[in-house]
């Protein structure tokens, strides 16, 4: 597989002072003591917040741009309501109106899970046990709302090349345990004549969401219980292996996305590892969850091309844990 606009100095870490093109290869990276996971927490310098999203540069998002031919428009979140009953013991939020005078009126949401739909987890979500969150940050999340909050993504928003890789075609069951290897994401970017370059965002489509889409009350519920339980269920996901977190790093991309709920298979493997614990504290990975890429793949196809330009707006809340997606992809 092509991956463009990456050069792999010799060096662990790279001279702040190069382009953010410049790429430190996985194998390079040094371990953290307590997990002996390799690490990205010199990378961009001191105090970074951003992690994987510094790779969606200026150039990049303008080179972004270019992958809009038709400007077709899709959305690619879940409704905020969705799914319902919730998972993972959160709640379905609360729409209230209300009229302000006669003529004018209001709403308002409680109960609002921001991780309960399709969603980003921040740099906050997980830490890498005594070695601490991204960066080695070993803050209180509820009482410390600067570091890694999610205001920090919001300000410039998650723009540019996204790239579907519609793992659907392998015919699997997405509600069954499949680890989906680098040689499976591999070779179905090379069917769909697609490549990754320095700063795509990948889009993993399990077909996860659409199974649930389907699905009716009664087996919404079950499902839901089941999942009251973040390891009680099973579904298909990117491996968690080490090759896979090499393949992320060293392919470029600033994000990876995914139509189920964890983007990693699950149950977890213990011999191959987490991907969360491996992305998010170690690597600094943007990570989404629960998207909804039908529509998207129905025109992928149609149009015989697989990339556009995507975008997401994280809420703009300071020291959030994560943020709905808010996403549409541009063809």
């Amino acid at each position: 597989m092509a991956v463009a606009n990456i050069r792999r100095p010799s060096c662990t870490v790279r001279d702040v002072t190069e382009p953010d093109t410049v790429l430190v290869p996985f194998d390079e990276l040094p371990r953290l003591p307590g997990s002996g996971l390799r690490h990205s927490w010199q990378v961009h310098g001191p105090g970074d917040q951003l992690g994987t999203l510094n790779r969606l540069t200026a150039d990049v998002v303008a080179a972004a741009v270019t992958a809009v031919r038709t400007g077709e428009r899709i959305g690619v979140s879940l409704p905020l309501g969705l799914p319902d009953p919730s998972f993972f013991g959160r709640q379905a939020p609360k729409h209230t109106i209300f009229a302000m005078w006669p003529g004018a009126w209001d709403d308002r949401l409680d109960g609002f899970y921001l991780q309960a739909s399709s969603q980003w987890d921040g740099l906050r979500h997980i830490s890498s046990g005594p070695d601490g969150f991204y960066g080695g940050w070993q803050g209180s999340p509820d009482s410390d709302p600067g570091p890694l909050g999610i205001q920090h993504w919001a300000r410039r928003g998650i723009v540019g090349r996204g790239v579907l890789a519609d793992l659907t075609v392998t015919g699997h069951d997405p509600f069954e345990t499949r680890a989906f290897t680098v040689a499976d994401v591999e070779a179905v970017l090379r069917e769909q004549g697609s490549s990754l370059r320095f700063g795509d965002i990948l889009c993993v489509r399990t077909g996860w969401a659409d199974r649930y889409l389907m699905l009716d009350g009664p087996g919404r519920r079950e499902l839901a219980a089941r999942l009251e339980d973040p390891l009680g269920y099973r579904c298909a996901g990117l491996s968690g292996s080490e090759e896979m977190s090499r393949f992320l790093w060293d392919s470029g991309v600033a994000a990876v996305t995914s139509d189920n709920p964890a983007v990693e298979v699950v149950p977890v493997d213990p011999e191959a590892g987490s991907l969360h614990q491996r992305l998010i504290p170690c690597l600094g990975f943007a990570i989404g969850e629960l998207f909804d890429f039908a529509a998207l793949a129905a025109a992928c196809r149609r149009e015989r091309r697989y990339e556009f330009l995507f975008v997401s707006v994280p809420l703009n809340l300071e020291g959030g844990i994560g943020s709905p997606a808010n996403a549409v992809a541009v063809l």
